[in-house]
């Protein structure tokens, strides 16, 4: 099993580059980051999390700002987004920004992708929550041709462009990872038409998960890869994890000052 963590970058936190040095110095594998553009002042969406949506939500750092940051700052850290709001941003200007963090840190980047719950945030967008499922769906598949494609088209019910040329290209082959977030009830249609991997929040949903790890690869005919992020640091945990298939464990790191940062990274250390 892999192991790294997921975290909020903000402007009240350990910086991006110090986070990333601080990781692969103590054998961590990877850095996955969440991403809210904003929050908006009146809110009705529950968070999914409890009753009061903490403070680092409201101040996070643009996630690919973020990740190059700390790429440039190792060398062999595996940078994602956990998860990018794909139904928030620009599919060609994602997939650009995407492709040259891919370049920027040879080959390490990773996409997480979800639909977000925040309706509020979602609709200052110009995005329908009732739709967001389908429009995730066809940003993903555009995302891809844009990467693969020398001339790439889409055309669908929200994505719709004639040949285009779109660089840079990634460097890994054939394109990197997109790991798809949830774990609703039609999660794994999603991960086998469109994603690369099955990204689920620890506890969110994933109730017997080494049943549903076995039925998703039994679906798809492979092992797929399956990344958990937001696990608390508990040595249990980790080892129901790896009995239940898990390929990648992304522990949950608390946005806090650089001291109080590595002091955590030391005791989640002893974890791998």
């Amino acid at each position: 099993m892999r192991f790294g963590v997921s975290t909020f970058v903000t402007d009240e936190g350990i910086g991006p580059a110090e986070l990333g040095r601080a990781l692969e110095e103590r054998g961590f594998g990877s850095l996955y980051v969440a991403e809210h553009t904003h929050i908006p002042v009146k809110r009705e969406s529950p968070w999914p999390g409890g009753a009061e949506l903490p403070r680092w939500y409201y101040r996070t750092l643009d996630p690919f700002v973020v990740l190059t940051a700390a790429a440039v700052a190792t060398e062999r850290l595996e940078v994602g987004t956990g998860i990018a709001l794909v139904i928030q941003r620009d599919p060609i200007v994602l997939a650009k920004e995407v492709a040259s963090l891919d370049r920027v840190s040879g080959g390490r980047a990773v996409l997480g992708v979800g639909a977000g719950w925040n309706r509020e945030e979602m609709r200052n967008h110009g995005t329908e929550p009732r739709t967001r499922m389908r429009l995730l769906r066809e940003r993903v598949l555009a995302v891809k041709e844009l990467w693969t494609s020398e001339q790439a088209e889409f055309h669908g019910e929200f994505v719709d462009f004639d040949p285009v040329y779109s660089y840079p290209k990634p460097v890994r082959e054939p394109h990197p990872p997109v790991m798809i977030g949830g774990a609703g009830p039609t999660i794994f249609d999603r991960v086998l038409e469109y994603g690369d991997g099955w990204m689920p929040i620890y506890g969110r949903g994933t109730d017997r998960l080494a049943a549903k790890i076995s039925e998703l690869r039994e679906r798809a005919g492979r092992r797929v890869p399956v990344t958990v992020f937001g696990v608390p640091g508990d040595a249990r945990v980790v080892a129901e994890l790896e009995e239940a298939g898990a390929d990648h464990v992304l522990f949950t790191l608390k946005t806090l000052p650089e001291e109080e940062t590595l002091r955590e990274l030391d005791r989640l250390a002893g974890l791998l």
